[in-house]
């Protein structure tokens, strides 16, 4: 923070306005609005408001709306010269000091921010980029370092990053639910429950498609039973998952020709397991493909970085093609659990006749039918 002039003075009340962070904390209740009105009609306003030179209110909104409401012409105001960093820091902390909001309240605001601060960022990145196509050299500084949106919320908010990443799956799953956290009315971890409920019956409900296929490419939501550590992520704060049993039960074998073949993706830590699913099915193991992360990932003996794409038959299925891809393929991970389209473009090439369907799918892909919920 810069420069506070300590100074207090009596604006005019019409002259100003709310720095756009106010929206990032709820307004007061009803009841508390009302008793507020009600004294301020009695008192006037007794501590002054906050504002940035040269007219923008940084705390007391709630008091400079009441002033407005009972009619008062000017209010008492402190001046400041901060930032615009700082000022939005200074709404924020100001608010939540002031307000009592908890830690599941506060994670949701957070998850507020982040959204704005991620878009802001990424704008940002967009506009540089443009300006390296142009040539614009003048323009564009060295490149930041990411900006890590999450953990800036989190502290920005006094909250911790795993209650970020809870509101942010609460509000993917179930906007009601991530707004009755906001409220007050449920806690992160009640309305997480809840979430899971939905998308579990959901992914339930999701209907298997009919007729034969000769090509089955699965990615399944695979459940751990190794708990990670509380501030890892989990499958689980992504989508849905299933127990092996659940997934061996799938009847997936009447989905098959007689003569098919099953690309499966499975994980080192439940690499074992897996087998269990590909008996069920209907099919024996052939081979594997190994797609090499490069970035690191979470394990408790290794960082794995690497999936196994499993090649397994029903009767007899080799490849239409006989082109024989590298096993291993290295190329950086996106987003959570997506696959590259490189494997698929493998399964394409060498298996290009036959009817094919990709379970657990998470879009629609021209020559293939889809199963899953999040289609």
């Amino acid at each position: 923070m810069e420069a506070v002039l300590e100074n207090i003075l009596a604006l005019n009340v019409d002259g100003l306005q709310l720095h756009e962070a106010a929206d990032f904390v709820p307004p007061m209740r009803a009841d508390e609005w009302r008793a507020f009105i009600a004294d301020v009609r009695e008192n006037g306003i007794r501590d002054p408001i906050v504002v940035q030179l040269p007219n923008v209110i940084l705390d007391g909104r709630h008091r400079w709306n009441a002033a407005r409401e009972c009619g008062l012409s000017t209010i008492p105001a402190r001046i400041v010269d901060l930032t615009s960093t700082a000022q939005e820091q200074y709404v924020i902390t100001s608010a939540l000091l002031r307000r009592h909001l908890t830690d599941n309240q506060r994670a949701m605001l957070a998850l507020k921010w982040k959204k704005k601060a991620s878009a802001a960022a990424q704008s940002e990145a967009g506009k540089k980029a443009r300006a390296v196509q142009l040539g614009d050299s003048d323009t564009v500084s060295e490149s930041p370092e990411k900006r890590d949106t999450r953990a800036e919320a989190a502290d920005l908010f006094r909250v911790p990053e795993r209650a970020v990443r809870y509101a942010a799956e609460i509000e993917k799953r179930s906007p009601e639910l991530a707004k009755q956290v906001e409220r007050g009315e449920k806690s992160l971890l009640q309305a997480r429950r809840e979430a899971r409920v939905i998308a579990q019956a959901e992914l339930e409900q999701a209907p298997l498609p009919t007729g034969k296929y000769r090509i089955i490419y699965a990615d399944p939501p695979w459940r751990y039973g190794n708990m990670m550590p509380e501030y890892a992520p989990e499958q689980a704060d992504h989508y849905p998952t299933m127990t092996v049993s659940e997934i061996c039960a799938l009847p997936i074998a009447d989905l098959a020709e007689d003569n098919a073949v099953l690309f499966l993706w499975v994980t080192s830590p439940i690499l074992e397991e897996s087998f269990q699913v590909i008996r069920a099915w209907g099919f024996q193991y052939k081979s594997s493909f190994v797609w090499d992360k490069i970035k690191h990932n979470m394990g408790h003996y290794n960082s794995v970085r690497h999936e196994f794409l499993l090649v397994c038959v029903r009767g007899s299925c080799q490849p239409d093609v006989p082109k024989l891809f590298d096993s291993v393929l290295s190329e950086e991970r996106t987003k959570h659990s997506r696959k590259p389209e490189t494997f698929r473009t493998i399964i394409d090439t060498i298996y290009p006749h036959g009817r094919r369907v990709e379970l657990f799918a998470r879009e629609q892909h021209e020559g293939w039918d889809g199963y899953g919920n999040q289609l």
